[in-house]
């Protein structure tokens, strides 16, 4: 989805966080190559936060303005795509999208989404995690993930879309988007983006494992273990 992302930054992308939770739009899809195809990997994502400013939007002028010290920052947490732990070669197979991935401001939530403070701005975070067959595997564990940023994902998270040209947008590219965000609570969830809808995607090309290049940008926030076969067969039931 590289050129809507583009098209969504240009104008400052806004992610619509609510109490239930929210999926994103643009869903955050990538295209794998380079993995081992018989290894196991784990994908993930996070979200930081790129500064410690809280913003309100001037419609007068069109623009987001500083309004002070960011809040106190909500719990970190990642997001397991459900197929997590899959062979390399099945996650090379086909698009991955992140199109599960849900946001919320509620900083009590236990349904495991991604917790937000809204009106401040994030940059999301996309982890590669190499499934260590060896027993003594976490003397290694600095050198088993990689992690992507791309600068063209980061957001606003809002309550209600500010920018008009951003509900424009999002109503114009996604056909499934309610024209108003949910102000009662309920999630506003709409169908998974298809191929046809959303046809591009990152490009994201590992280097050979045991490359230093392998080193992370920075470790996952509160990374959590990596889930089994029987947890994760759970988690996605749950989820339905």
């Amino acid at each position: 989805m590289r050129s809507l992302w583009e098209e969504f930054n240009s104008l400052g992308t806004e992610m619509i966080v609510t109490k239930a939770g929210r999926r994103m739009f643009p869903t955050f899809q990538v295209k794998l190559s380079g993995l081992d195809p018989l290894a196991d990997y784990v994908l993930l994502m996070d979200f930081v936060p790129l500064d410690d400013k809280r913003y309100r939007y001037a419609f007068h002028s069109s623009s987001w303005l500083v309004a002070g010290r960011a809040d106190p920052a909500a719990p970190g947490r990642v997001h397991f795509h459900p197929d997590s732990p899959a062979k390399g070669g099945q996650w090379m197979r086909q698009i991955v999208s992140f199109d599960k991935l849900k946001l919320t401001n509620n900083l009590l939530d236990d349904n495991g989404h991604i917790i937000l403070n809204s009106m401040h701005r994030y940059q999301p975070r996309f982890h590669v995690v190499y499934v260590d067959p060896r027993r003594d595997s976490e003397r290694f564990a600095h050198e088993n993930f990689k992690s992507f940023t791309f600068v063209e994902t980061q957001f606003m998270a809002v309550t209600a879309y500010q920018n008009h040209r951003i509900t424009q947008l999002k109503i114009a590219s996604n056909p499934f988007h309610p024209p108003h965000p949910a102000g009662d609570g309920s999630t506003g969830d709409s169908p998974p983006p298809t191929e046809s809808h959303c046809p591009n995607y990152w490009g994201v090309s590992l280097p050979p494992k045991g490359s230093s290049t392998w080193q992370p940008i920075t470790r996952p926030a509160a990374m959590p273990p990596i889930p089994s076969q029987e947890k994760r067969g759970r988690a996605a039931r749950r989820g339905k």
